[in-house]
This record gives C-alpha cells, structure tokens and sequence, in this order.
C-alpha cells in the first residue's frame, strides 16, 4: 500500500539559502582583515581615550622664556628642564637653563641654598660645553656661571681656581665670536671679581656700545660702577636693566641697595631720609611684584628690615624682619637677621632667643617663643641650625658675646657662650676684629669664674629673738 508523504501543513522544511552562505564567508573575511589591521595599529580600537599632543622642544623653550620675563624664575627653570628632556641634545636650552639657575641664586638667603643651586647651573653648562664645545656663547655663559660660582664664602679654597677657569673660558668665547657682547659682559664680570677695575670698565664700555639692549649688560655695567663705589651711576644702570626686563625682582633690589649705600654715606640729614625712602621705595616694589606673581619670597622684607634698622626705627624694622621669617619659618638666616635687630634694640634677652634657633638650632616650641609666641592652633617650626661661615660669622659673635654679658651668678650662660666663641675662634681667629669681640667675651666670663672662686658663700647667723615673758 502506498502512503502519501505527509504534508507540511504547519511549518517548512529548511533549506539552505546560497546567498546567505556567501554573505556569512563576507562577514567572517571582513572580522579577520579587521582584527589584523587593528592589531597592526594602522585601525585605532573604538572607545580610547583622545591622545593628547605631545609638546615639542620650542613650546618648553618659549614657556621658560616667558616665565623669566615674568620674573617667575622657578617656573623657568621647571619649563627648561623638560625642554631638556624632551631634547636632551640640545645645547642652547642648556645653557639658557643655566643661566636662568644662575641668576636664580640671587633670590635664596642661605649660602647652603645659593651653593646648591649654582652646582645645579654648573652641571647645565657642562651638559652645553659637551654638546656644543665650539660655540662662542655656550663658553660665554659657562665663564658667568663659573664667575658666580667662585664666590669665596661658597667655593672655599677652590675660588681662585674657579675665577680663573672662568677668565679662561671667556676669552675662549671671544676667541671664537670677538664679537660677542655677552661674552664681553661676563669677561667684565670677571675682571671686577679679579680687581681688575680699570680693565673691566673698557671692556663693559665696548660691549654697551655694541648693543645695549640686553639687561645682562647693564647688569655688569652696573656691578662695575658698585665696585668703584660710584653708587648714583650704578643704581642708574640697574634701572636701565629693568625697563628691559620690568618683573626681575632681584635689579629692583639692586637699585634699593645702591640708594641704601648713598643714605649711610650722606651727612646731609634730610638727604639721607629721602635717599632711604627711595631704597624702600624699590624694595617695596619688589614685595608687591612678588605677591602678584605669588612668589614666597623673603628677600624685600628682609630688606626693608634692614633699611629701617639703619635709620634706629627697631620696631617697624623687627616686624619686618618677622614678616620674612613667615614666609621661611626654618630659615636661620632670617632669625639672625631678627636678632641683630633685637640686639641693636638691645632687646637682648628676646636677642638670645631668637640668635639661638641661628646658632644652634630649635625646636617648634623654642621657634614660637623666640617670635613672641604662635598664634592659637599655629605650630612653630624646627629651625635647623646655620653652619659657622663669613656670611653667618656675626650671627655666632653677637650670639656668643650677649650669653657671656647677661651671665649671672644666678644664671649663668658662659658654657655655652664660651663654647660658641670658641669655634668663633678656631674658623676666624686670623682676624683682628673677630678675635677682639671673642677676647672681650671670654674675658667677661673668666672674670665671672674667677669671682665665683674668691667670693665665698656667706653663711647667714640667725639673730636670736627675745624670749617673750609670760
């Protein structure tokens, strides 16, 4: 019997379809071409983060650049380092680098700062030498940073080698580029430091003539006139470099300090009050370009401290000198600073206080007792003590020789002022004007010993009192 197929009544059979097929063998050819162009990086994956432009050499340059310009050297500095980085190769960033650490130093207060900051500009210019070994400027600029490295209360022993690597270096620049007027400021530079005056004022004259547009060279030209004590024309040039470089607080500080000098040197008394104010003027200017550029420095108001000290107002001058240590509260310089003012003020107890976080350092409690006491929820801070050089020599002397004249028997401080005029001594004792403060507090305290010894002790006989009668 035959049975009829059953019919599909109620679904179709499958058949496979030629053109889906083919369209499947697309889709899986097209995924594997996909997947092996994104894994060859010529297809970004989807969903990445957008990549950020990579800043070349020049934007770090022209931002360092800039910054100095500003007056905003720490930034500077920073922009010129990446601009290193990214092109360690490069030698004018280099020695641009350089010459900005340089003048950088002019804004730190101890000698351990300024010292560490000019080895860092010494390590740029080397770096540019290597690079660069025949190029007239990169010699230029590593004569000036050799030249600022040579000072005698940072370099020691090594200053008269420095000064003459750095004479060398700059007739290198001169022989390579006779023309070229930074080397001729710098060689100036160097020939003031050598006392070489004479020379050096033909030298910065030739390098004015050639092109007096850069603030370098009034800076020198500057330097050259302090040297011969001609302070009127010096702070002038000063002012010639500002209105080429407006924001460098450190000219401004300059042209304070050379009205200063002509203050203390007039025996006009209404001259002189003006001349002072005009040193205020400018160290003013200083402290207020550094707050709209927000730069913590302490330099102007340690200044001013100074000016008014000068002028015997103790008072405005120590709440100066306090207004810098806010800025640096463990900088020792500045307390020293304050206790000379103390002192003067004969203020010698607060004088002692102060003097000692310079000496030998403090803890955040003797800090806040030293500046008159913190402020409720303001701690002090620890104050590491200044090493013993020319720049700090005064501190140690007034230091020691206010312990040895408020000893008492009661009270007595010589140990410890003897212990400090001895190493007053042992560094300085060459010198005739340190060795007499150091003799005249030694003498105090072996006078107070030797009274301790003869004076005996009194002993005290009780007076018989009255029997009372009954």
């Amino acid at each position: 019997m035959n049975v009829m197929p059953r019919r599909p009544l109620f679904h179709q059979r499958q058949r496979t379809s030629l053109y889906r097929v083919f369209l499947l063998v697309v889709l899986i050819l097209a995924a594997a071409w996909f997947a092996s162009q994104v894994d060859k990086g010529a297809i970004k994956r989807p969903f990445l983060p957008t990549p950020t432009p990579t800043r070349t050499v020049r934007s770090f340059a022209l931002e360092g650049e800039a910054s100095f310009a500003a007056g905003k050297l720490e930034e500077a500095i920073a922009a010129y380092q990446e601009a290193a980085r990214v092109e360690p190769s490069n030698a004018e960033v280099w020695a641009k680098l350089a010459r900005i650490q340089t003048y950088s130093s002019n804004l730190l207060t101890t000698d351990a700062q300024r010292k560490a900051r000019l080895k860092e500009a010494l390590d740029s210019i080397n770096e540019a030498v290597v690079l660069a070994p025949d190029d007239s400027t990169v010699h230029a600029m590593r004569a000036f940073v050799l030249d600022w490295n040579s000072n005698p209360i940072l370099s020691g022993d090594q200053a008269q080698a420095l000064l003459l690597e750095a004479e060398r270096e700059a007739l290198k620049a001169l022989q390579l580029d006779n023309q070229n007027v930074l080397a001729l400021a710098f060689y100036a530079e160097i020939l003031v430091d050598e006392q070489k005056w004479s020379q050096a004022e033909q030298v910065i004259l030739q390098a004015v003539q050639r092109d007096s547009s850069l603030m370098d060279v009034h800076r020198v030209y500057a330097y050259v006139l302090e040297s011969t004590m001609r302070y009127r024309e010096a702070k002038e040039e000063y002012q010639r470099a500002i209105e080429i470089t407006p924001n460098l607080t450190f000219l401004y500080i300059s042209v304070g300090h050379n009205y200063r000098r002509l203050a203390f040197d007039s025996d006009i008394t209404s001259q002189r009050k003006e001349l002072y104010n005009l040193a205020l003027e400018y160290y003013t200017k200083a402290a207020r370009m550094n707050e709209q550029l927000q730069i913590n420095d302490p330099i102007p108001y340690s200044a001013i401290a100074k000016t008014y000290d000068q002028q015997g107002e103790f008072f405005i001058a120590a709440l100066n000198a306090q207004k810098a240590i806010k800025i640096e509260p463990t900088n020792p310089d500045l307390y020293g600073r304050l206790g000379v003012i103390y002192q003067r003020a004969r203020n010698y107890e607060g004088a002692i206080l102060v003097l000692k976080c310079t000496v030998r350092g403090c803890t955040p409690a003797e800090s806040c007792e030293a500046l008159g006491g913190c402020a409720e929820g303001e701690e002090g801070a620890t104050v590491a003590s200044l090493p013993l050089t020319a720049s700090s020599v005064d501190y140690y002397n007034v230091y020691g020789s206010l312990l040895a004249a408020l000893s008492r028997p009661q009270q007595n401080y010589c140990p410890e002022a003897l212990d400090v005029l001895a190493e007053v001594r042992a560094a300085f004792g060459s010198d005739p004007t340190i060795a007499g403060i150091v003799d005249a507090g030694e003498q105090i305290c072996y006078s107070l010993a030797q009274s301790l010894v003869q004076t005996p002790t009194p002993y005290f006989t009780p007076t018989p009192l009255p029997t009372p009668r009954p």
